[in-house]
């Protein structure tokens, strides 16, 4: 897109504000229609799933457009993390199919779109902690219908919550791992 010129926009402003407010507007329009995802709880429509590459990554087409997608609300443990991270991603393998939706809530550092992800009404980041194959990020979830899946996987001990270890908080791990470098 040709960005408009600055000095002529001011020009235009002082002779003529109402066109300069309607340019203004078509701009912004014109951008928010170019990037549909990048805004909060936007909705994707239907994307093709192109590999699950770990247990809160995966690399989808929506629109004609590859993106990386980090799951929303949770932090699975890293493939480093044996059996753990193996484990995390092969299950969120077997509940993904061809086609996901996705509901994005932001862009994380390393670029990728940060969503849930749903197979019709069922949410897959919530299935991972549900199953006990991910740890809430409490970090950066707020929705207490995580906490609360979490709170069961762990008193049922299943999957990462079946034996303590750092699996549980791949975060720390993380941290520790880099630590030590």
């Amino acid at each position: 897109m040709n960005k408009f010129p600055l000095k002529k926009l001011i020009n235009l402003a002082i002779k003529k504000p109402a066109l300069a407010m309607l340019l203004i507007v078509v701009i912004a329009l014109t951008q928010l229609l170019e990037f549909p995802m990048t805004g909060a709880d936007s909705d994707t429509g239907m994307c093709e799933v192109n590999s699950v590459y770990d247990g809160d990554t995966m690399r989808v087409t929506c629109n004609g457009k590859k993106t990386k997608i980090r799951l929303y609300c949770i932090d699975t443990p890293e493939m480093e993390q044996r059996p753990w991270g193996t484990e995390s991603r092969d299950f969120l393998r077997s509940l993904t199919p061809a086609n996901v939706t996705l509901k994005a809530y932001d862009t994380d550092r390393y670029g990728r779109l940060v969503a849930e992800v749903f197979v019709g009404s069922r949410n897959l980041n919530l299935a991972m902690v549900e199953h006990g194959q991910a740890s809430v990020y409490s970090r950066y979830c707020k929705k207490q219908a995580y906490f609360d899946k979490q709170q069961q996987a762990q008193k049922n001990n299943i999957g990462i919550w079946a034996k303590p270890g750092l699996q549980q908080e791949p975060w720390n791990w993380r941290r520790q791992k880099h630590a030590s470098k």
